[in-house]
Formats: C-alpha cells, structure tokens, sequence
C-alpha cells in the first residue's frame, strides 16, 4: 500500500517505529493536541498504577522462568485495531500526535476494553529517527491490480555470480537531530507524568529467510534449495553475517535496550524475566547477551526438516548465540523440526502456530518451554463470530496446561469482520477455557 494513502496513526516501520519523513511531521503540535496527549496519558499513568499491573508483571514473570503452570492470555488485534479505534475517532491532526494519540489510546484500550494479561506500564519510549542503507540492491514489489495486499517480490538478485558481489551489509544511520527534536518533545508533553525513555525496536525476527525472497524472490528461493546450494549458503552466510555486523555496531554504541519486562518478545508474549539482563550488566552498554532474541523461518513450511537443517538452522544457531534467552518461529510448525530447533542455545519460548501438532506439546516442550500457543484468527475476522468454533478451538489449546507452560496468544488479525467486540469477547472465552481446563 503506498504510504502517502494511509493514515499517519498506522504509519510505521515493521519494529514499530514511525517514518517521520514520510509523513512529512514538522513536529509540531497545537496547544490543544499536547493537551488531548496528556489527558491520554494521565489515564495511562492512572491504569499503570493499578495493583493489578504488578500482579500482571509478576505473572509473565514466573511464567518466563518456568515457574508457573497458571496460562497467560495475549491479544494483539493487529488491522483489526483499525476497527476498534477508527482513525477518525483521533482528534489530533499533526502526523506524530496522530500516532502517539493512537498508541495511547491502545494502552487504555486494552485495560478497559480487551482486558487480557497485558501491562500496562507507566512508560512513553520514544525510539531513534534512523534508516538503513540497505542490502546494496534495489528491492522491488509487484501488487496485484488494487496496489496494495499480496505481491511478489520482482528478484534483486537474478545472476549469483554477477550480482552476489554487489550485495553488503545494511549500514545503520541515525538522525541524531531528528531523534533529539522528538525525545525533547516527549519530554515537553509527558514530564511528570509518563516516564520517558529512549527505546528502539531495531528489528522484529533475525530469521533471515524473508530477507532472502526479498532479495532473490520466494519461487527462486524454493528452486535454489535443489539447483543452487552453493549460492544458497554463500546468500544465507552473507545475510547472517550482515545481522551479526549490525548487532555489533548496536551494542559497540549502546543503542541497545533490555527488551525484558513488558516488551513484546518473539512472535508472542512478553519480556519479564529473572534470568535478564546478566549480573552486572552495564544498563548503558546492554549486549545481545542481556536481551532475548528470535529467529524463525515461516518462509520455509514446504521445506523438509533435514533441509530447514541443512540450509537454514547453521544461520539460527549463529544468531541465536549471541542472545541470553531465545524465542523461536511464528507461523511454521516447529514440531517437525524439533530435532533442530532444541538446540538452540538458551530456547525458551517456541511458537506453536495452528499448523502445528498441539498433541505433541507434553512430549516436545512439557515444562521446559514455553508453548506460544496461537489459536486461529480466522473466526475473529467473521461479523458473527463461531462461538462453538472458538470454544472448541481453545478447549485444544488448554488441554496440556497441566504439563505445559502455555500462552495462549491471538493475533494476525487482518480484520475483527466489523465486530470490534469479537476481540474482547474471544478474551473472555480464553478465560473461561483455562478456568474450565
């Protein structure tokens, strides 16, 4: 979808973070826009400072660290938020208030409203302005004829040997004016009410294989696999290598944040733990050490086990050394590729997608794991949501609850089918199956 239609409040990065210059924000907000902000967050603040948050915290806490049996529940409307919160319900007009109003209003959204098992904390992070340099070719989409949902990726790289060597590490390039300007502008709006912060999501998933089809196409990259190993390892070797590169230029200038506590982590569920950062961990030059990491490879389904083994585990397992816990996968199975996959050092959290086989739960994770169990989002996106469906849905993905670490967690929600009530009404059911388990 071309960015110069969409509304400034879902105007972001794949991280999170808002693209300042494509929504040509000036940064300058009315007296009547910093006030609607505050308001906002006085009911933020006013929610964080519940006693229930605490209890929230120390549940993902002890379920972090495999401590609890007791499941915890995560819904992430996602598009659907759309519909929950309509951009014309925002009474802000500046581009960046439009998106600070919107994520406030999501905090708040989420106490009163969805009421799952998500903190609300007393926080506004506020990350750095930055771009990257990219992989050293252009990337290009082909859109369907409304311009916009499914696309193919129109191939970067369509000779190895002549194109591989025109590829580099992605540099990362921060505008340090910009950065300041909005951090000041925070503080301006939140001081004495939010605590402020600088915090960066500098990525969402180390998995390497999307950035792979971006770069080469995903039909060529199913067909490399057979016709092309060599140059398949030689990519996937230099894709790892440029993720290792960045990671070290973060931790070298302590750009880093702890993504304990209440950030999301994975493809599901939240930071809170014991076992991060490290003893004596420097907070100004946090590691990857200090931190979870992710890898998945969802790209990859169609792939056998032994050939996820072969061609894109060795890359997981450089990248998922350098974290102190790790989450894998997100819409893949990960059962067929367990035997892969377990190695991993510190692996603490795995994604058990509906593709998965949820009667293997006790057997693969049992208490050693945290199972990220993700019920279907289908039912959601329906007006009138299948209740029955849902239930029977649910009462599956408790049932290991006794011998498993669960989360149960909703999301890729591409539309709640004009129901916004569908998200907070499938919360409740979640509730009542763990209650009825």
């Amino acid at each position: 979808m071309s960015t110069a239609k969409r509304d400034p409040a879902t105007l972001q990065t794949a991280s999170g973070m808002p693209v300042i210059q494509a929504m040509n924000d000036t940064l300058t907000f009315s007296a009547a826009e910093k006030e609607r902000l505050r308001e906002l967050g006085r009911r933020v603040a006013e929610i964080a400072a519940l006693p229930v948050q605490k209890e929230k915290a120390d549940l993902w806490r002890r379920h972090n660290d495999l401590e609890t049996r007791e499941p915890v529940v995560f819904i992430d409307p996602e598009n659907g938020w759309n519909e929950c919160i309509p951009a014309s319900s925002l009474r802000c007009a500046a581009p960046m208030a439009r998106v600070w109003e919107m994520f406030l209003l999501k905090q708040i959204y989420w106490f009163e409203v969805l009421k799952d098992d998500k903190v609300i904390e007393p926080y506004f992070d506020v990350p750095y302005s930055y771009s990257d340099t990219g992989w050293g070719l252009e990337l290009k989409r082909e859109h369907g004829n409304q311009g916009q949902g499914s696309f193919i990726m129109i191939p970067a790289v369509e000779d190895y040997d002549r194109d591989l060597p025109k590829l580099h590490f992605p540099e990362i390039v921060i505008d340090q004016e910009e950065s300041g300007a909005v951090l000041a502008l925070a503080h301006e709006i939140f001081d004495g009410i939010l605590t402020v912060r600088r915090k960066t999501a500098w990525w969402w998933s180390m998995g390497m294989t999307r950035h792979f089809i971006d770069i080469r196409g995903l039909e060529n990259f199913m067909c490399d696999l057979i016709v092309e190993p060599d140059n398949v390892h030689k990519l996937m070797g230099l894709l790892c290598d440029g993720w290792l590169a960045r990671l070290d230029f973060l931790e070298e200038n302590g750009y880093l944040a702890l993504n304990t506590e209440g950030t999301y982590t994975g493809s599901g569920g939240f930071g809170y733990t014991h076992s991060l950062p490290r003893p004596g961990y420097d907070p100004n030059r946090v590691t990857a050490m200090d931190m979870w990491g992710f890898v998945e490879s969802q790209e990859t389904t169609a792939v056998s086990p032994d050939m996820y083994g072969e061609f894109i585990f060795p890359y997981h397992l450089k990248i998922a050394e350098r974290f102190g816990l790790n989450c894998y996968g997100c819409c893949e199975g990960f059962d067929p590729r367990w035997k892969y996959v377990r190695t991993l050092p510190r692996l603490r959290r795995v994604s058990v997608s509906p593709w998965a086989d949820w009667e293997m739960l006790p057997e693969l994770l049992g208490g050693d794991y945290i199972a990220s169990v993700k019920p279907a989002p289908s039912p959601l996106a329906q007006s009138v949501m299948d209740e029955d469906a849902v239930r029977a849905e649910l009462k599956r993905a408790v049932a290991p609850a006794e011998s498993c670490v669960l989360e149960i967690i909703m999301k890729d929600n591409h539309t709640l089918g004009g129901t916004p009530r569908n998200a907070a009404r499938w919360v409740e059911m979640a509730r009542e199956a763990i209650a009825g388990r």
